[in-house]
Parts: C-alpha cells; sequence; structure tokens
C-alpha cells in the first residue's frame, strides 16, 4: 500500500534542505537567503512529505496580505513524475489565496517549460526575467552613490514600494544589511531616486534588486556593485519589458544564461518597468 502525501508547514531546518536541493538545481541560492526568506514569512513555506520523508516544498510568501508570491517549488529528483508536484503546487496556490486579501494577486516566475501548467493554474504571462552573467568590474565610486544605511529607511521603504506590488518592511530591513553584501543608493534633495545590493550566493553575486529612475543613475549604481565582487562572477535578472536593462547588461559584457517568465494571478500589479532594471530575487519577489 502507497504511503499517503502529507501537505503540512515546513520546517526551519526542512527550509535549508530546499535550500540545498535548489543548489544541486544549479539555482545558485544566496548564502542568506534562506534565514531572510524565513523571517519574512514563516508561515510562507509548504511541505510535502511521504513516508516521513520531505519530498518537495515550496514558498507561498504572504506580504501583509496584499499581494502573495509562489516560488522555491521543487520536487526531490527521485521523487518526479508522479504527480506529487502537481498536488503541492495547487494546495500552495489555493492556501495562499487564503492568506490574502481578495482579489488575491500571486506572482511567480517559472521556468519556461512549465507556463503552460501555470496557466493551467490561472496565471498569466507578464514578460521574462532574463539572467545575465558577468564579471565584477573595478570603478570609481560616483559621488552620488550613498551606502544605503545613510538613506532614512521610510524614505527607502516609500521608494521600494513604488517599485514592488506591496510593502515589504521586514524582508527589507534584513535584505540590505544581510552579512557579506553591499546596498548603494541614489539621494538627490534628500529623495531616493535609485537603490541597488549585491549579495554573495554560492557562486559569486547577485544583484538585486537594481530600481532607479533613470538610465544614467542604473549606471553608476551597477558600476558601484560591480566594484563590490572585482573578478567574481556576478548575476542580475533583467525584466525583459525594460529594454535600457538589456542594454546596461550587453553594455557590460554580461551573457545570458537563464531565464524565468514572470505570472501573475489575479490584476496584475501596475509598476514602472522601466524603472526596474533587476529583479530582487525569482524565489520571492
Amino acid at each position: 500500500m502507497q504511503p499517503e502525501l502529507i501537505l503540512r508547514p515546513m520546517s526551519r531546518t526542512e527550509l535549508d534542505v530546499l535550500v540545498e536541493w535548489a543548489a544541486a538545481e544549479g539555482w545558485n541560492p544566496g548564502r542568506n537567503d534562506a534565514q531572510i526568506f524565513w523571517d519574512s514569512d514563516p508561515k510562507g513555506f509548504i511541505a510535502a512529505e511521504l513516508g516521513g520523508e520531505l519530498v518537495a516544498g515550496g514558498s507561498i510568501v504572504s506580504y501583509g496580505g496584499r499581494c502573495g508570491f509562489m516560488g522555491f517549488f521543487i520536487v526531490r529528483p527521485d521523487q518526479r513524475g508522479r504527480g506529487l508536484g502537481k498536488r503541492l503546487w495547487f494546495h500552495r496556490r489555493d492556501l495562499l489565496i487564503t492568506r490574502l486579501r481578495s482579489p488575491a494577486v500571486i506572482g511567480m516566475d517559472g521556468v519556461f517549460n512549465m507556463q503552460d501548467f501555470y496557466g493551467r493554474g490561472g496565471f498569466v504571462f507578464s514578460h521574462r526575467d532574463r539572467r545575465f552573467e558577468g564579471i565584477g568590474a573595478a570603478s570609481e565610486t560616483a559621488a552620488a552613490l550613498v551606502d544605503l544605511s545613510e538613506v532614512p529607511f521610510a524614505e527607502l521603504l516609500r521608494f521600494d514600494t513604488s517599485h514592488f506590488p506591496a510593502p515589504r518592511e521586514t524582508f527589507l530591513r534584513a535584505w540590505i544589511t544581510q552579512p557579506g553584501s553591499c546596498a548603494l543608493g541614489v539621494l538627490r534633495e534628500e529623495a531616493l531616486c535609485g537603490y541597488g545590493v549585491i549579495r554573495p550566493c554560492r557562486r559569486g553575486y547577485k544583484i538585486g534588486p537594481l530600481f532607479a529612475t533613470n538610465e544614467g543613475i542604473a549606471e553608476a549604481l551597477f558600476r558601484g556593485l560591480s566594484d563590490f565582487a572585482v573578478g567574481e562572477s556576478i548575476f542580475l535578472d533583467v525584466p525583459e519589458d525594460n529594454p535600457e536593462g538589456i542594454a546596461l547588461a550587453q553594455r557590460h559584457s554580461m551573457n545570458e544564461v537563464f531565464g524565468c517568465a514572470r505570472m501573475y494571478y489575479g490584476p496584475p500589479p501596475v509598476l514602472p518597468s522601466g524603472e526596474i532594471y533587476g529583479a530582487t530575487t525569482l524565489e520571492l519577489g
């Protein structure tokens, strides 16, 4: 008799297992991602258990009930092809809907070959997020750049919320101060007009987010963040609906190495796509 599939809340230690699976798949998670993701929403991770063993999992993070994000969806390789992932995915979607205000708005970044499956679950394609890889290069620090710790957090939250579907205060406080990272901003008359973060990953560093009100500010931020990782591999997930972001990556001799489809369930958020040069993370939005 086959054991019953149990879908339940994930423990903190199980999230570490999921991160190791993701690393084995080549997702190159950030070195601090697990703790930051967990602290953002400890109820936002669902495990699939079979015969007393963890066989799959994924996130259903809620940002204050105003929007949600589904990510980190992974099935243990030896358990694939049995329909377990499908049951887990729909369970996660339905549970996340109950955690959000109506109408539920949920985002996700899915691999391209799964788009049809996600579409059958009610998600609609928005754009592609294209991952570029390059090498960190030394650069003179632009006079306009400031350490993000010098920016009042209320101003940072205001600017970030104008580029993300909902306020994410808990996540943001941890993201910009994580060990081994660098966070830079540009202020004009005490108003933030761009910021970016570069964080250490299993291999190299990822830049995200990279938000800027114009290409010049994005360029200065990118150079400053790249200078933090001289000689190291750096990655940037650029939304394809920002052609200036694609041009920035190409201008710095970055090569496209991966991509995901950004999709939304419910009314898609209205965001300034031309100011989003790099997504924060494909796992949590």
